[in-house]
């Protein structure tokens, strides 16, 4: 008998799995929307690239990165248009844009000091740009509300400094200063015994000294470095140097004044973090309240003007009152000094 040998059942074919279908072409309103979406996120991505490298590169970048923080609003929108366009990797890249300009505008540094030890003096710095010298009036009214023991005021031309030395010769009387016109002159008034007075060579009025508070000596330094203008972003670096330079201090330090600076800029951040020092504005959570300007159309939108402060310290509160005449709001913080034992 002849066998019928069976058929085997053919193999099914394998099969391979479905390209990913292409984007869709663009429409010519979606094209724009996404051209618009492109450019709205150049500047964001610029900036938080050069903020996360640690740079503050050459014009316009150390100018605008006074903006960093508000850049998050044109990278929001650039993410909304981009899912508006439909282009998914155009969205994948704003997402991650606007995350990281987010993180940039988180504040800088610990929120403490770690001080340790008693407490042995407590005192009140205030620092203020007066601009040319329009708003000392102003400042003597605000010295006289707040009663601070330490003063730190930039801008402060040759009538500036006798009005304040004259009018507050019994609660500050002692001082170091930088007699000058216009923008160079400056000077610190202080309740404690002043030493050791040295001036850091700059273009505007930079002085510092040694003060006895609390049976501790306190360097004192005033800073005031040139501002990051196009044409002399090296010098302001340069002068951010010498700031820095004083910050490598042994001891208590406290340095104020019109940095010329925010968070932003890698040249502040080295101060900060050449002496381990702290912004009292961080460390009562005022790290992002703006000083500047506080004339002409636009609303102030950074924060330039710092009290800087060892490990030696701890801050309690830091207000920013307004100087009618000047285009800088005032630093007022209050410290505490311990012994470090």
């Amino acid at each position: 008998m002849d066998r019928v040998l069976a058929a085997e059942p053919a193999a099914e074919p394998v099969k391979s799995p479905a390209p990913t279908p292409p984007e869709p072409p663009l429409r010519p309103r979606h094209r724009v929307t996404a051209w618009a979406a492109g450019l709205l996120l150049l500047g964001p991505a610029l900036l938080t690239a050069c903020r996360l490298l640690g740079t503050d590169a050459v014009t316009p970048v150390p100018q605008l990165l006074s903006l960093l923080p508000w850049c998050a609003v044109p990278a929001a929108l650039g993410l909304l248009l981009a899912a508006v366009a439909r282009r998914r990797a155009l969205g994948a890249v704003a997402a991650v844009v606007l995350a990281a300009t987010l993180w940039t505008a988180l504040p800088y540094g610990p929120d403490s000091t770690g001080a340790h030890g008693p407490v042995v003096a407590r005192l009140r710095v205030l620092a203020s740009n007066v601009e040319f010298g329009e708003a000392t009036g102003a400042l003597v009214t605000t010295i006289r509300r707040e009663r601070p023991q330490l003063v730190f005021v930039s801008e402060c031309d040759r009538a500036c400094g006798r009005t304040l030395t004259t009018a507050f010769a019994d609660e500050l009387p002692h001082y170091a200063s930088v007699e000058a016109d216009g923008s160079a002159g400056s000077v610190i008034l202080s309740a404690y015994p002043l030493r050791d007075w040295r001036m850091l060579p700059s273009a505007m009025g930079m002085p510092g000294a040694t003060a006895e508070i609390g049976g501790r000596s306190v360097r004192l330094q005033l800073a005031h470095p040139l501002p990051p203008l196009p044409g002399q972003v090296h010098l302001w670096k340069r002068e951010l140097g010498l700031v820095e330079d004083a910050a490598a201090h042994e001891g208590p330090l406290l340095i104020a004044g019109d940095f010329n600076a925010s968070q932003d800029h890698a040249a502040f951040r080295s101060v900060l973090d050449a002496g381990d020092l702290h912004d009292a504005a961080r460390l009562t959570g005022a790290s992002r309240t703006p000083t500047w300007p506080m004339e002409g159309p636009v609303p102030p939108y950074v924060q330039i003007d710092h009290v800087l402060v060892s490990e030696d310290f701890t801050a309690g509160n830091t207000r920013f009152p307004d100087l009618p005449g000047t285009d800088h709001r005032a630093v007022v913080t209050d410290l505490d000094l311990h012994t470090g034992r």
